[in-house]
């Protein structure tokens, strides 16, 4: 009996661009540093600042580092995927940057505050969101405390922030629990949720 080669089909491949975000103090930086000395293949997005460079910082590994004019004729120009005034300086995720790393069949991951991340959805409907929580509101506010870089009057806006931030969920694909001293098991589900998306029947697509 003969088989139709119709019959087989092989997965079509698309490049994601992936958020991590979450709340102030849930381990956004600890999770992407661990995700880049596990994830292969990946191009972990470089923020631009138009702050001057600090000692032992390398241009196009710490930031992009721009003047102010620069970074705000890409803003006129469309060219950011989001951005923020923080401190009198700007920084921002550079649309180029992403698509060179997406035509290269690369996946992309980059760190983002949720607000940010609502920006990347309403502009980019295919990116694949994650949300990083706790186990528990204790053992987030054991965190941000433990920091101790932030008066009583800080952290009082932090906890309101992330109330408001937690609101903003349902922009979000995923949720993961990043807890205490489970760094390893949160990457490990944010490689699963990366090797679902590579197979979806229909792939995410992804234009900037």
């Amino acid at each position: 009996m003969e088989i139709s080669e119709n019959l087989f089909i092989t997965p079509e491949y698309e490049p994601l661009l992936i958020v991590i975000s979450g709340p102030s103090g849930i381990g956004k930086d600890a999770v992407v540093q661990a995700l880049k000395e596990n994830v292969d293949a990946t191009h972990f997005v470089v923020t631009m600042t138009s702050r001057l460079p600090r000692k032992d910082e390398v241009d196009g590994v710490d930031y992009f580092f721009v003047s102010k004019c620069e970074f705000e004729s890409l803003v006129e120009a469309g060219e950011l995927l989001e951005h923020a005034l923080v401190y009198s300086d700007y920084k921002g995720i550079p649309k180029e940057q992403v698509r060179k790393a997406l035509a290269s069949g690369k996946d992309v991951i980059m760190r983002l505050d949720v607000q940010g991340a609502s920006t990347v959805r309403k502009l980019c409907p295919g990116a694949v969101l994650i949300f990083l929580t706790a186990n528990n509101r204790e053992e987030w506010l054991s965190r941000l405390k433990a920091r101790r870089s932030e008066s009583p009057e800080d952290l009082a806006l932090r906890i309101q922030t992330a109330e408001r931030e937690f609101a903003c969920l349902p922009d979000f694909d995923y949720i993961v629990i990043n807890g205490d001293d489970q760094l390893d098991q949160t990457v490990q589900a944010i490689q699963s949720i990366i090797a679902a998306e590579h197979h979806r029947v229909v792939p995410r697509k992804v234009t900037l």
